[in-house]
């Protein structure tokens, strides 16, 4: 009788019959008298587990499965109760490699010792091999779009991570990454003019068009709707990624077959380049938030952490913004129009202006763009208006009589297209007291020109309440004279770049005083912007020009320095130098 038997001879036969009870492959592991670890005995369900996995005969005196590696060393320090740590009893491995490896989990539990004094512990294996590819297929899935069958953004992210922890080695020599992400332009219209099924079939023709751009090593992936990524491999830093996108631009311009149309898409390409320790799931938001700058200048454009930072910053005016309207924390501040035959104030524009208390004064031209990008416009706009309309109000009130001037309010180009602008200036008007005369609403070039039949309705509208209306910096848009003829404009304003040139360049001379001929022939009446010097407001009076703002006369005011402004200017003598 061998080791191994003499040690089964200890189990009782309640012992073995328990350990045949097991619904799982059970074995108990002790010391022989030679010290070495045996298997004292064990059920039919271990015997048919290691048969399986082995397809040899089961010999328990020849099981290298516990005799060495890792589970041999789990074994050892259990018995001899040097096991320390939360998977001290407990391990997971796999018996073979590719498709036909098995895996397992075994654990393990301590037994009283031997007759002969010796350690034991029962070991259980539990077959998880089933659940293993399971998991394996279900993850699979998970990584997989349905649709073209191409990973999707969590595979591509993670094939990113792969390659920058150097688990995905390249084939030939060290070479950087870049991660592009390709956007297909209008893909809405696919949708809502053909179906979803044409939306479909482009997006699956769209993929395997991308597929043919790469080269050995390049993955691509879908990412979204209708929005790709690719990591390429380069070596030339920026440039080869530029060129990447380059190439994968070009042969996307050529048309798809869809049914029995051929339909030309576009694209947007943006890039970021991988450097050590980048976060995966960071660097394809800076591809993303590069893919966003391509559409606004129209070609490929590669991550830059400084525009970023604007955008942080942008993103972050906004939300201070919001905030700063519903605490009602901003102001308006008050530039003088002067008559330039007489000298006297004969209005106002109304500027926003913004003294955040973190960060100080921040530029109109800095919060006004980011109203206008995130739809606070709508709502500053209408604040500016019924905040200047009670402002001229009350300086009626505390002069005593109905004051022989107007304000001016700007009206942006997002307040035309979005809102009721004359619901707004009629509310205004209602809630002050003034007459629609009183007040003029400034637009700008663009903001005609974008939406010229909604442009035409809101002036017609503005005018029935007797409202001016101002084209305000005239000269730097896109309008036609034919707009100018047809619209119910009031005033032209000349844009300061013309004004302030005026001293040193006869072309801009030449421009205003055109513009002034222009605006007398169609019987409008016209302010310049941007007077700084006494020279200028004289040349300006003397072409024509009925009102003028600048600094020569007032920087932009506060309400109540706008007013005293007002009556110093009513108390001197009428001089258009004053």
């Amino acid at each position: 009788m061998d080791a191994s038997e003499g040690l089964y001879a200890t189990l009782t036969p309640a012992d073995r019959a328990l350990l045949d009870a097991l619904p799982i492959a059970a074995a108990v592991v002790g010391r022989g008298d030679d010290g070495a670890m045996r298997l004292m005995a064990w059920n039919r369900r271990l015997e048919q587990a290691v048969r399986s996995s082995n397809e040899d005969m089961f010999d328990p005196a020849d099981m290298a499965l516990f005799h060495e590696g890792r589970i041999s060393g789990l074994l050892r320090d259990f018995l001899d109760g040097n096991a320390t740590g939360v998977a001290s009893d407990e391990l997971e491995f796999r018996d073979g490699d590719g498709v036909g490896a098995r895996h397992f989990r075994m654990k393990l539990a301590p037994l009283p010792s031997a007759a002969n004094g010796s350690p034991r512990c029962l070991v259980s294996l539990v077959d998880r091999t089933v659940e293993v590819r399971a998991e394996r297929s279900l993850r699979a899935e998970m990584l997989r779009d349905s649709l073209t069958g191409l990973p999707n953004r969590l595979g591509f992210t993670e094939t990113i991570e792969q390659v920058g922890k150097a688990e995905i080695a390249p084939l030939v020599g060290p070479i950087e990454h870049a991660v592009l992400v390709v956007d297909l332009l209008r893909f809405s219209r696919i949708n809502e003019s053909m179906g979803s099924l044409a939306g479909d079939e482009l997006l699956i023709t769209f993929a395997r068009r991308l597929m043919s751009t790469l080269r050995s090593g390049d993955v691509l992936a879908r990412t979204g709707g209708n929005e790709f990524g690719v990591l390429v491999g380069i070596r030339r830093g920026r440039d080869d990624a530029l060129a990447a996108a380059e190439r994968i631009q070009q042969v996307l311009t050529q048309p798809f077959k869809l049914s029995e149309l051929e339909i030309k898409v576009e694209c947007a390409i943006g890039a970021a380049l991988m450097h050590d320790g980048d976060d995966s799931e960071e660097l394809f938001r800076n591809a993303q938030f590069a893919v966003k700058q391509a559409k606004q200048v129209g070609r490929p454009q590669i991550y830059e952490p400084s525009e970023a930072s604007a955008a942080r910053r942008r993103f972050s005016i906004e939300t201070e913004l919001r905030r700063a309207l519903d605490r009602d924390e901003l102001t308006l501040s008050y530039q003088p129009l002067i008559d330039l035959k007489t000298g006297q104030v004969s209005g106002f524009e109304a500027l926003a202006r913004w003294t955040h208390a973190d960060r100080g004064e921040i530029s109109p031209s800095e919060f006004i763009p980011v109203a206008e990008e995130s739809g606070l416009i709508l709502s500053l706009g209408r604040w500016a208006m019924d905040k200047a309309a009670h402002t001229l109000a009350s300086w009626d009130k505390d002069a005593g009589e109905l004051l022989p001037l107007h304000v001016g309010v700007n009206l942006s180009a997002i307040q035309v297209a979005r809102d009721d602008i004359a619901e707004m200036v009629s509310s205004a008007l209602r809630s002050s007291g003034l007459t629609g005369h009183r007040l003029t609403l400034e637009l700008t070039e663009s903001s005609i020109v974008q939406d010229p039949v909604r442009a035409t309705r809101v002036f017609e509208a503005l005018k029935s309440l007797d409202a001016t209306v101002a084209m305000d910096d005239f000269g730097t848009g896109y309008s036609s004279l034919a707009y100018l003829q047809r619209l119910p404009i009031d005033v032209l304003k000349i844009d300061r770049s013309f004004v302030t040139g005026m001293m040193r360049d006869p072309d801009s001379v030449a421009i205003v005083r055109a513009v002034l001929s222009l605006a007398e022939a169609l019987g409008m009446s016209t302010t310049a912007e941007g007077i700084e010097t006494v020279e200028l407001a004289t040349t300006l009076a003397a072409l024509g020009c009925a009102n003028g703002q600048g600094f020569y006369y007032a920087k932009p005011l506060e309400a109540g320095a706008a007013y005293q402004y007002l009556q110093t200017r009513r108390a001197r003598t009428a001089s258009p130098l004053n």
